[in-house]
């Protein structure tokens, strides 16, 4: 029998002739345009880019259907009235325009959180300040692998809110979530993974605090048979996930977990009550570093009771890493050159680092979300043999790391550069054969580039020019 969604149907009903606002032209809202026509909704769309930065294609669709609209950096002081409001990730509903709105009676969610809401099938999700893409897609692939049809969103795949009618209740919903999705939230999912908590986009949220407690709302609203994977070794996700009502699933590489998933001497390994099951050694996976070992244990161990050991042993064999993250571009007069463009924060780029026992030629730098740099500064005094420095964060970088190498009393070459093309042209230079140039950037792109991936295709298209 075919399913009916029928949450989704009376959601339909609601929106015909409602008021409802779109803030933000991004990925997850633009489908939003069609369907809220189709249903019958007065739309008015709000961007702070000015009229003429909107698509072409996305300003005539607005057009069409006869939404109102307003644009501008001043787009929010229009936004009164609304019945329903979808915003998008990046503008927080503690914005006082949202705020006030809410308090009218506005309805204030996301397009991830409606799906959330209205979906019929068990729900997977994923944040963590590190990790998190590459875990999300390693679930994925284990549950297809095992015979689910899955459906893969939030940060990553599609927007699934306007493809509700085509989940069934035997599916499973895999989702990638960051803290700006999550803040605000009331719902969690059945399953939900933190890989990791560290201080990133603290140029956003109002303090570490209210990035953690956005953070938490992956689970914070799960019953006693909600299950939460996390990370051991962390101090944050260690301590919260004491308020978790449900089962707590613990990975390590750090310790002997008595219950969990540890990596131990290059090897995998399941941990019940004392015992150690060997599950693979890391040198059967084409992932590398141990922070993606300990992303292979997190998508093991979200995936236990849902796929055979065997079954999803053999995706994680298969699996080639995810785009973007030390992905091998080439190799030029011996020197391999990795792009590890979303890398976009410090103790992303020391995994990166630490993936390596080979002599490193660093390219980083690029736009400050206000985050501190210190704890960068020994693994590169310690691994780098030639920093290419770039972008806005160049001179912290260069603080920091010059700092370090004077307190060991190491030399260490550092260039700073205004472009990407000059950075890959002085890497190049000072490259020797048998070493390894990552780009890993420890910095967001915003500065020189629409995102991490245009970051990283434009270094790809350098590297493989040389």
């Amino acid at each position: 029998m075919e399913y009916f969604n029928e949450k989704l149907e009376e959601f339909n009903r609601f929106l015909n002739r409602r008021k409802v606002a779109i803030i933000g032209l991004g990925v997850s809202n633009i489908p939003l345009l069609d369907y809220l026509h189709e249903n019958k909704a007065k739309v008015t769309v709000f961007d702070d880019k000015e009229i003429d930065k909107i698509p072409k294609e996305v300003m005539s669709k607005i057009t069409q259907y006869t939404f109102g609209f307003s644009f501008g950096k001043n787009s929010l002081s229009k936004l009164v009235g609304f019945d329903l409001i979808f915003r998008s990730p990046s503008c927080l509903p503690t914005n006082p325009a949202l705020s006030a709105e809410a308090n009218r009676g506005a309805i204030v969610t996301t397009e991830v959180e409606m799906l959330m809401k209205m979906c019929p099938c068990k729900i997977i999700g994923v944040t963590g300040s590190d990790g998190k893409t590459t875990t999300t897609s390693l679930i994925y692939e284990i549950l297809k692998k095992g015979g689910y049809k899955c459906h893969l969103g939030g940060n990553i795949g599609i927007p699934l809110f306007t493809k509700l009618d085509e989940i069934e209740p035997d599916d499973i919903v895999v989702l990638e979530l960051s803290s700006f999705q999550l803040m605000g939230m009331d719902i969690s999912p059945e399953i939900a993974v933190i890989t990791n908590i560290t201080p990133n986009h603290l140029n956003i949220h109002k303090d570490y605090e209210e990035y953690i407690n956005a953070k938490k709302n992956i689970f914070e609203y799960q019953d006693q048979d909600g299950i939460l994977v996390t990370n051991y070794d962390n101090n944050i996700t260690r301590e919260i996930s004491k308020e978790a009502k449900g089962k707590v699933i613990y990975f390590s590489s750090k310790e002997k977990l008595d219950n969990g998933y540890i990596v131990d001497n290059d090897v995998i390994k399941e941990c019940d009550d004392e015992l150690r099951k060997h599950i693979l050694d890391v040198d059967e996976v084409k992932l590398k570093g141990i922070h993606n070992y300990e992303n292979i244990c997190t998508a093991i161990a979200t995936t236990r009771t849902l796929v055979d050991l065997d079954t999803a042993v053999k995706a994680i064999k298969e699996f080639d890493g995810v785009e973007h993250r030390i992905e091998f571009v080439r190799e030029v007069f011996g020197a391999k050159w990795y792009n590890d463009s979303a890398s976009s924060s410090p103790t992303r780029t020391i995994s990166g680092l630490n993936a390596f026992d080979e002599d490193i030629v660093l390219i980083a730098g690029g736009y400050d979300k206000n985050l501190d740099y210190a704890p960068m500064a020994k693994p590169v005094v310690d691994k780098v043999k030639t920093l290419v420095l770039l972008g806005q964060t160049s001179d912290k970088n260069f603080e920091k790391v010059k700092e370090e190498a004077d307190k060991q009393n190491k030399k260490i070459n550092i260039y700073m550069c205004t472009n990407l093309k000059d950075a890959v042209t002085l890497a190049k230079k000072h490259t020797k054969a048998g070493q390894v140039v990552l780009f890993s950037p420890a910095s967001a792109s915003f500065d020189m580039f629409k995102n991490y991936a245009d970051r990283g295709e434009k270094f790809k298209d350098l590297v493989n020019k040389i």
